[in-house]
């Protein structure tokens, strides 16, 4: 074949493939209710965070507007270096990671008893989803006053009534007290989407293991937690995702005190009591970075997931 002949053949491929105008206007048209969504969206989110990124370049306190000046990564140094804000960064981190283990292991025990029949399972499936419903911070001034209260909490009731000590759990234990709040808070999220993954199960496969005399345990170890090993990981991502951020229990229950200062309430207690504007900041991005990693990781398990039942 020619020149000649090859150079009609490819402009004729590129007018088959390029869109007649006609279709990139009724592309565009219904592109074009979506675009107030997404101005709004970037207005709210992007914007800020476009400010909060310039700001934290910039040693900034709110008292002394006019000695601002710019300081380029210093404040990052900061944040990485100073004992106080590492301590947060280790404390967010142990309170991830506590967390989410334990509402996991919790979680994965309920939605394996919610998996059998039994008479009132509708009930105790809505009773056990509840405290995830309930507003974080109610929640975190249920555990304060109504269970940790030394005085007239219902942990120390319950000590009282069959004779045993009655600590202050909160100056004893803070941060074993934020903890407990919020695994009772996340397991039963846990729960629900551990009990999708074990109710998407083969269960001819299952039984077919039974035929051939697997136990209960070698069902589990083999053929349940090697299939909710995607799910395991889904549930540990998002609620890695909240629990970096997490402010309310930290805040309502010990005010930062006592050691259970994480990095979002480093991060208030910069801005709002020592009024520095790029310090927070810095600290707040670096937040948002963490997210930002943490949450690539959950839509890749998401959608490994979707490919997974799309292939089945």
């Amino acid at each position: 074949m020619t020149a000649t002949t090859t150079a009609p053949l490819a402009t004729a491929s590129v007018r088959a493939t390029r869109k007649p105008p006609s279709d990139r206007i009724r592309a565009w048209a219904t592109r074009a209710p979506l675009l107030p969504a997404l101005i709004f969206m970037i207005a709210v989110t992007q914007l800020p965070f476009v400010a909060t990124l310039v700001i934290s370049f910039f040693d900034w306190n709110a008292l002394y507007p006019d000695a601002r000046h710019f300081t380029g990564f210093s404040n990052y140094t900061d944040v990485l270096t100073d004992a106080d804000l590492r301590h947060s960064v280790w404390t967010t981190v142990l309170l991830t990671v506590t967390v989410v283990l334990a509402s996991l292991v919790l979680g994965l025990l309920l939605a394996l008893l919610l998996d059998r029949k039994f008479r009132g399972r509708g009930i105790v499936r809505t009773l056990l989803i509840a405290p995830f419903l309930v507003v974080p911070v109610a929640a975190a001034l249920l555990w304060k006053h109504v269970l940790y209260n030394p005085e007239y909490g219902l942990f120390n009731g319950l000590l009282h009534y069959v004779g045993g000590p009655e600590p202050d759990w909160i100056s004893n234990t803070p941060l074993l007290a934020v903890e407990a709040s919020l695994v009772w808070q996340w397991t039963p999220f846990m729960m629900l989407i551990l009990l999708a993954g074990l109710q998407s199960r083969d269960h001819q496969q299952i039984e077919a293991a039974k035929v051939d005399g697997a136990s209960d345990w070698q069902v589990f170890r083999y053929l349940t937690l090697p299939h909710l090993r995607r799910y395991l990981e889904l549930g540990a991502l998002l609620g890695s995702i909240y629990i970096v951020q997490n402010f309310d229990a930290v805040f309502t229950i010990t005010s930062g005190g006592l050691g259970t200062a994480n990095l979002p309430y480093t991060v208030y207690q910069s801005f709002y009591q020592a009024h520095e504007n790029g310090l927070a900041s810095a600290a707040g991005v670096l937040v948002v970075i963490g997210s930002i990693i943490i949450a690539t990781f959950a839509l890749r398990v998401v959608s490994s997931l979707f490919r997974e039942e799309v292939s089945r």
